[in-house]
């Protein structure tokens, strides 16, 4: 079975958890999601493999969060899904997907389940 990570490159948990999973002997399909984010509908789907509400995929530690007064705000599910999609820089990362279930690579070692 096919196994995704949601990765950006230059985050350290990231390639780790990239890393970790071809140590395995698995060689993952790579989507660099800042530069082809995913679709409203991917980000509905990926935060149901997770089993988490959308707004506890954004990252609220981002600079970017803090910039939009995303804190100061209630965001209904709708509302976060679209946000991740307008600016991916807020989703937490990685995310590996492996058919119906996703995982946040935090710490990378969680990832092993999935393997």
């Amino acid at each position: 079975m096919t196994i995704r990570i949601y990765h950006n490159p230059r985050c350290s948990k990231s390639r780790q958890t990239l890393q970790l999973i071809q140590k395995a002997g698995v060689e993952p399909v790579i989507v660099e999601y800042l530069n082809d984010p995913p679709t409203i509908r991917e980000l509905e789907q990926l935060v149901k493999k997770l089993g988490i509400e959308p707004q506890e995929l954004i990252r609220k530690g981002e600079t970017l969060y803090k910039e939009l007064g995303l804190g100061k705000r209630d965001l209904s599910r709708k509302e976060a899904i679209q946000l991740m999609h307008e600016y991916p820089k807020l989703i937490e990362r990685p995310i590996v997907v492996k058919g119906d279930r996703a995982i946040l690579g935090r710490p990378p070692e969680n990832v092993q389940e999935l393997l």
